[in-house]
């Protein structure tokens, strides 16, 4: 069980010093600041930072309550970085320690993202001496790449 939408926005609210002791936070508020939460977690989606978050496709039916499920090693990323978009339509400056622990976090759950790609030997290149291939004695070269088409882990291809 992960945060919710209402917690990762009043995380950021309490990054930027609106915590709602000191600030009231009406409906409105929490209703931009989810549609920002949910349209940073797709541009990050975009890129193949893909985190399990519950896209929605109309952002006026996107509700508060929602579990996320976003693993716990991304919850500083989000809040901190919903935080510094946040921060300009309420008329606040985000310290630089923040900023800087924002791209921390983000480099973090970037890292835990990155898939590295397999190489593949280029047809021009012989298997050598010691390769001794004992089906076929004519090929003396590696055989021509495949060139995979990758649409991402969770995506499908459509040809029509």
């Amino acid at each position: 069980m992960g945060y919710s939408k209402r917690q990762f926005v009043t995380a950021a609210f309490e990054e930027l010093g609106l915590a709602d002791y000191a600030h009231d936070l009406d409906a409105g508020d929490l209703q931009a600041a989810v549609r920002r939460l949910d349209s940073m977690l797709a541009e990050w989606n975009g890129r193949g930072i893909r985190l399990g978050y519950p896209l929605v496709s109309d952002p006026e039916n996107t509700l508060l309550d929602t579990e996320t499920g976003v693993p716990d090693s991304a919850n500083e990323a989000i809040i901190l970085n919903l935080s510094i978009r946040l921060a300009p339509s309420y008329g606040r400056v985000v310290m630089p320690d923040t900023q800087q622990s924002a791209r921390q976090a983000y480099k973090v759950i970037l890292s835990r993202a990155v898939q590295i790609p397999e190489m593949q030997f280029p047809s021009s290149l012989p298997k050598g001496q010691g390769h001794k291939d004992w089906r076929s004695t004519d090929n003396r070269f590696f055989p021509t790449p495949s060139d995979p088409v990758d649409a991402g882990s969770d995506a499908e291809l459509d040809f029509n």
